[in-house]
């Protein structure tokens, strides 16, 4: 054998070693694989999407990281059985749009350099949001029928509310837990708000909410008091600005406020107006709530192998 070739084959084996020694599978969710390059490059991206991340330790942000690719694939491989996910490129353009915004970019090209400069793949963030969409599509189609709302009801509430002198609107971030078999509310509340002490509200939403909102921090943003209901308004109303509520039972979970800041409302002048936003408020809850509890039921039904 030739000295060129014993190299070769030398060359060979040390970069085989190397791929081998620097790839690891750390999760099989059905017929995927998650790897440690995966799931750093999950970091990445979600260090640039929400950087207060920052603020959590490297571990925190890796299991975070972890949770969302499972999520993902999850959520894609349901997807995939539904859409013609080459149909739905209809949804790239909104995507892109969205993407500048949010990044403040004023073309693809500047989107492109910005994201290379983080070291983040530009069509696996189109591709991300492109899923996201359809997800919110799939959950449309398969519960809108279920949402049930009574309007009459609604009106009759609204008129309640706005006959009150003083109305108020909160900014608002929310944290949902669920519990294991034997955990106990206020032991894992307790938790919660320990954490929440010693690092921040919106941290303690990425670590623990199953909420969608869990992405944004818990960030729900300005929540008028007549789109809420009138034991949840009794609750914030005894709360002042950066205090944070008792459990609250919901359907999928134990739900938390934070208020962020809170002040007076405008007078309601158009009580039709109004109550179109508190029709698509209570759909949207409702619809978040299906979202939840349908994904749960994907994940029990998912084979997750963790190495």
């Amino acid at each position: 054998m030739t000295l060129r070739l014993i190299l070769f084959f030398f060359i060979i084996n040390i970069s085989t070693n190397f791929v081998s020694a620097s790839i690891e599978i750390k999760y099989k969710i059905n017929n995927d694989i998650i790897t440690n390059i995966d799931i750093n490059n999950e970091k990445n991206y979600l260090l640039f999407i929400r950087p207060s991340l920052r603020s959590l330790s490297n571990k925190e942000i890796i299991k975070i990281s972890e949770n969302s690719l499972i999520r993902e694939i999850i959520k894609k491989n349901e997807l995939n059985e539904v859409f013609d996910i080459k149909a739905a490129d209809k949804y790239i353009n909104e995507v892109k749009k969205n993407l500048y915004r949010f990044t403040n970019v004023n073309n693809e090209n500047d989107l492109k350099k910005l994201l290379k400069r983080n070291n983040i793949e530009y069509q696996n963030v189109i591709e991300k949001m492109k899923y996201e969409s359809l997800w919110n599509e799939l959950i449309f189609r398969k519960f809108n029928s279920l949402v049930k709302l009574n309007k009459n009801k609604l009106r009759s509430d609204l008129e309640l509310k706005i006959k009150n002198n003083k109305k108020y609107e909160y900014n608002l971030s929310e944290l949902l837990f669920e519990l294991n078999n034997k955990e106990k509310v206020y032991k894992t509340y307790k938790n919660i708000i320990d954490y929440v002490k010693l690092n921040n509200f919106k941290s303690a939403a990425f670590k623990y909410s199953i909420a969608n909102s869990s992405k944004n921090g818990g960030e729900i943003g300005w929540v008028k008091e007549t789109l809420l209901s009138k034991d949840l308004i009794e609750k914030l109303k005894k709360l002042k600005k950066n205090e944070i509520t008792e459990p609250i039972k919901y359907p999928n979970g134990y739900l938390i406020l934070k208020i962020n800041d809170k002040r007076e409302m405008k007078q309601i002048v158009n009580l039709d107006e109004e109550l179109k936003d508190l029709v698509n408020f209570e759909k949207n809850k409702q619809l978040n709530q299906f979202s939840i509890l349908f994904y749960k039921k994907l994940k029990q039904n998912s084979k997750i192998n963790v190495y």
